[in-house]
């Protein structure tokens, strides 16, 4: 049985939500708001305590992410909804990256304020994450709007050259886990080029631009477990830790990762 090392992460309020038994949208059915759609799965049980948004990696979509069984089930452990956000053309568009042609920062908004509307998820109950480019998405969506979200816990991507500026990204950061390997040849640890316009970021780079953001105490970095992996986690952020996880796995997503970051978040099991 896995225990929290970071127990005064753990502080997001335990009530559960109540959500209407009105639903018009869900794991078959997508839910439709402006620009686009999403897709849900609630945890059967009604104990529903927050709401985890996750965006696909590249070529996949919100039908193909919800077969992602053990990602969808873990969630659902942890008394999350599951959604997964659908981008065009498998893809999604932020500064810099090789897909253009929708205001995925208007589009997420309108996510975001269907999921309060339609199920009374709040910015303190929604998690962020992604996978490859849907990491990349997610890093900026926290950087562009890091207020609506409680927490973050991404895999194998970060942002795309030139990298923002700490001062383009919100003050207001949440915290977050980040897992990245080492043989990762997809988006590698240092970034690549794709083709000769893109180039995906250096991932230790990319952090320090939100630890700086989010003012951390660097002097305070100490070493924490998450899945087996030794992360580093600099603590006394404006609203929380910032933990890299650097394993020795390659271009992924796993469901035991993901437990271990949602319960660093504060959304045990």
């Amino acid at each position: 049985m896995r225990t929290c090392p970071l127990a005064p992460l753990l502080l997001i309020a335990v009530m559960p939500l109540t959500v209407s038994s009105a639903m018009l949208c869900g794991v078959q059915t997508a839910c439709t708001v402006k620009d686009g759609n999403y897709r849900i799965e609630l945890p059967q049980d009604g104990d529903i305590r927050g709401v985890f948004v996750y965006f696909h990696g590249f070529k996949s979509s919100a039908r193909l992410q919800m077969q992602q069984r053990s990602l969808v089930e873990m969630t659902l452990a942890h008394h999350m909804a599951y959604v997964a956000v659908d981008g065009i053309d498998g893809s999604w568009s932020f500064a810099h990256g090789p897909n253009q042609g929708r205001d995925e920062k208007a589009f997420i908004t309108n996510v975001f304020d269907d999921l309060r509307q339609r199920y009374g998820f709040t910015p303190d109950r929604t998690v962020i994450g992604g996978f490859s480019i849907g990491a990349s998405m997610a890093w900026y969506t926290a950087c562009q709007q890091g207020e609506k979200t409680a927490a973050m816990v991404t895999f194998s991507g970060v942002f795309w050259n030139p990298l923002p500026k700490p001062e383009d990204c919100v003050a207001d950061l949440p915290p977050m886990a980040h897992f990245h390997g080492t043989a990762d040849q997809t988006f590698p640890l240092a970034g690549r080029a794709i083709g000769t316009e893109f180039h995906q970021g250096d991932a230790l780079k990319s952090l320090a631009i939100l630890r700086e953001r989010a003012k951390c105490d660097m002097k305070a970095a100490k070493k924490v477990t998450l899945d087996s992996i030794e992360c580093d986690d600099v603590p006394d952020c404006i609203r929380g830790d910032s933990i890299m996880c650097i394993h020795n796995g390659g271009h992924e997503a796993r469901s035991d990762m993901l437990d271990a970051g949602l319960t660093a978040m504060g959304f045990p099991k």
